[in-house]
């Protein structure tokens, strides 16, 4: 059982060689201080494309060096990203991650028909936090990406994160599909997807995972709660990943986790042909150390 974010290192292959990391606008001090921690560690070797004049200044500053690393120098933002995600495509970088560059300007690189990192699966972000008042990591999907997805998206970010969860050593995650609230009401379509995906999942149309739902937040991460509001549940209380019902409810859960609960979190975006280390602009050099770690594994 993986308790803390630090025991993603003991999942690492250290006798393999470091993974070929493109950072896309590489003048951001925040990535770049992630990146040294995994440089020096061995899991990376970065390739930096950006600003020089900038980037070399944070390197100066803070007496960075990253020894033979390439360096490509372009003061386009969007021409950054190409390069980045063509040398990902090509090989020549196993993972690719957002420097100072706008989200969406990343993701219609990502997502050109001529040299982008399609793969035919729905992309999704993964979430994964260590949060002190719960016994374990707890994954939430989908805050970033999919706005408002259907049961067909659903099952995509779902299949996309139980992928990704098995490689981390779980071989059948717990997810709770949540709610507003923990019965089935035709008027809510959260419950109903949940109801179905629940169904699926117990005849095997969804495989490697526990499905239950829907669940209310609550009654997803507390024993209690379930116990108190009688859920019988394998999943209740013992919660591996959750499912958001839209990309409001995943984004307000996870800066509350973060801003109130004062929460670590891991983040990247599944379903491309490579991993890709997507963290929000308020997340910690901590937290974009984490992600390096979980594209690494990916």
């Amino acid at each position: 059982m993986l308790k803390h974010l630090s025991d993603l290192h003991d999942l690492l292959d250290t006798s393999r060689a470091p993974k070929k990391l493109a950072l896309a606008v590489s003048q951001d001090i925040f990535s770049l201080n992630a990146l040294y921690k995994a440089y020096k560690g061995g899991i990376v070797q970065p390739i930096l494309i950006g600003n020089r004049e900038e980037t070399f200044q944070i390197l100066a500053e803070k007496q960075y060096d990253f020894g033979n690393s390439k360096f490509i120098e372009e003061d386009d933002p969007e021409k950054c990203v190409e390069i980045a995600v063509r040398m990902v495509r090509n090989g020549e970088a196993d993972v690719l991650m957002k420097g100072k560059v706008a989200t969406p300007v990343l993701l219609r690189g990502v997502l050109n028909r001529d040299w982008g990192l399609r793969s035919g699966r729905l992309l999704s972000h993964l979430a994964v936090f260590e949060v002190a008042t719960y016994h374990k990591l707890i994954a939430v999907t989908d805050v970033a990406m999919n706005i408002a997805p259907n049961l067909q998206d659903k099952i995509g970010i779902l299949e996309n994160s139980v992928q990704y969860l098995n490689k981390l050593g779980i071989k059948k995650p717990k997810v709770a599909v949540l709610g507003a609230i923990e019965m089935v009401n035709e008027n809510m379509q959260a419950t109903t997807d949940a109801a179905l995906l629940s169904k699926m999942n117990q005849r095997e149309q969804i495989k490697n995972c526990i499905v239950d739902g829907p669940l209310a937040f609550d009654n997803a991460v507390s024993f209690e709660s379930a116990h108190h509001k009688n859920i019988k549940s394998e999943v209740a209380g013992d919660t591996d990943l959750l499912l958001m019902p839209d990309i409001e409810v995943g984004n307000v859960l996870y800066k509350s986790l973060v801003f109130f609960a004062h929460a670590k979190v891991a983040s990247i975006v599944l379903g491309a042909s490579a991993p890709i280390v997507l963290s929000s602009r308020s997340d910690s050099d901590e937290s974009k150390y984490y992600s390096i770690l979980l594209a690494a594994l990916a």
